[in-house]
């Protein structure tokens, strides 16, 4: 199959900045798990391939944009796995696929193209499902970003390897089934802050209340993107400091999620958000 650095190192960071503020700041680094399929991904893949195999199904469908990161991991998963796959892909096929699409079709990833309203209003209908039925017979469906109770289960287990007591958790938040996943196997003490890359973020909250504890429910908060102009956008702000955390720390960060989610916790920081000596655990979940 594949090796797996699981469990994931926790490292520990420090500056002038962070003992001034009093905070202790650690990264569990999920991000170094695999080449391919690193941070959450696996996670949120284990137990659906479980099912899809115990179900006899050798045959898994997905969905995700024409840069999707699932898409991406589910192709390299399915492929190392013996499974076909099927990336139902939103928005209209280029005459030329981008490093994403080209790398799914290298593992032997089958995609379907839906139009982006069909792709919003009807993904998960079963008029959408009799169709791909149709075209590619028989498969086990993984939604988005592997966001289920069985992702969800799979990131249940990132807290059963860390032998920390922290204050916070932070998290990026794609579709909120990470976040569901940590918030069930947290302490009741313990409180998850959520970072989108999103300017609206009603389908992550409505994810996590549907996916976690109701009796954690005021033990996490949603800050969204309110810098960047939303998913995908970036600035200059952000991409200095993503290289002078780099510089820094010699931990790589990505646009769209990692690199936000650090860049609005420091100011939390600066902000003097957090009490002193609070003991902050960031899950670095790659890109």
């Amino acid at each position: 199959m594949f090796n797996l650095n699981i469990p994931s190192s926790i490292s520990k960071i420090k500056n002038d900045f962070l003992q001034k503020k009093s905070v202790k700041l650690f990264i569990k680094r999920d991000d170094l798990i695999h080449d391919v399929i690193s941070g959450n991904k696996w996670r949120k893949l284990k137990y659906n391939f479980r099912e899809a195999n115990l179900r006899g199904c050798d045959n898994i469908l997905s969905f995700g944009g024409a840069h999707s990161n699932h898409l991406h991991a589910l192709s390299y998963a399915c492929n190392k796995m013996n499974f076909k796959s099927i990336g139902v892909v939103r928005g209209k096929q280029n005459s030329h696929l981008n490093s994403t699409l080209s790398f799914c079709k290298k593992n032997n990833m089958s995609l379907h193209y839906v139009s982006r309203s069909d792709y919003q209003n009807h993904k998960y209908s079963d008029e959408m499902m009799k169709r791909l039925k149709k075209i590619f017979g028989d498969y086990y469906v993984i939604p988005e970003g592997g966001c289920n109770l069985l992702g969800v289960k799979g990131c249940e287990e990132i807290l059963e390897e860390i032998d920390l007591d922290f204050d916070v958790l932070c998290c990026a938040v794609g579709t909120g089934c990470t976040a569901s996943g940590l918030i069930n196997s947290m302490n009741p003490h313990q409180y998850l802050i959520g970072f989108c890359p999103f300017k609206k973020v009603f389908e992550q909250k409505h994810n996590i209340l549907k996916y976690s504890d109701v009796k954690l429910s005021s033990n996490w908060e949603l800050i969204s993107d309110s810098d960047f102009g939303g998913f995908g956008k970036i600035n200059v702000n952000l991409t200095n400091f993503i290289r002078e955390f780099y510089l820094e720390f010699n931990i790589k960060l990505d646009l769209v999620y990692m690199g936000k989610l650090f860049y609005y916790l420091f100011n939390l920081i600066k902000n003097d958000f957090f009490k002193k000596d609070t003991r902050i655990l960031v899950l670095h979940s790659g890109g």
